[in-house]
């Protein structure tokens, strides 16, 4: 089952991954040293498919797209936050993360929860507490984009069809 990793509000990309590993050009490494800033055992005690649960402006900062790479690379599956930096939601969606928007998530988990998230149906649910979150669910063309890997991969098979 997932865990939920809870942060505050204005999480920077810079919290996300620092810009000293950049120069690197290495996603597995920028997993690495994901969230490194605010919480430096991040990286060794997340698991595959964990979420993070965030309050408001999570991930403003600098349009860095390398964040929500290395928060996939970190094994993060998805985002819920109070509010989002609207290049960092843009970014994210490119790089295949979903990203929900849930107004006074923050305060409904606490690190290591379990929860679960229903992209399709727009809820979160924290099964620790027993509570669900009905959040407003993505647009069917983001949802594309999202299960096709990221917008490049999305556009790779759009171009192959038309072939």
């Amino acid at each position: 089952m997932a865990k939920a990793w809870v942060y505050g509000d204005h999480v920077s990309t810079d919290d996300i991954i620092a810009g000293r590993y950049l120069a690197k050009h290495d996603p597995q490494e920028w997993g690495r040293h994901a969230m490194e800033n605010i919480d430096p055992e991040f990286s060794k005690r997340v698991s595959p498919g964990d979420v993070i649960v965030a309050g408001r402006d999570f991930g403003c900062g600098s349009s860095r797209e390398q964040a929500p790479i290395a928060l996939k690379a970190a094994g993060i599956s998805a985002v819920v936050a109070e509010s989002f930096a609207r290049i960092f939601y843009r970014n994210a969606i490119n790089q295949g993360l979903p990203v929900l928007t849930c107004p006074g998530i923050r305060k409904e988990f606490r690190n290591g929860d379990e929860i679960e998230i229903d992209l399709k149906g727009g809820v979160v649910r924290n099964l620790s507490a027993g509570k669900e979150f009905k959040v407003s669910p993505l647009p069917p063309f983001i949802m594309e984009i999202l299960e096709a890997g990221g917008l490049v991969s999305h556009l790779k098979k759009k171009l192959e069809g038309k072939r």
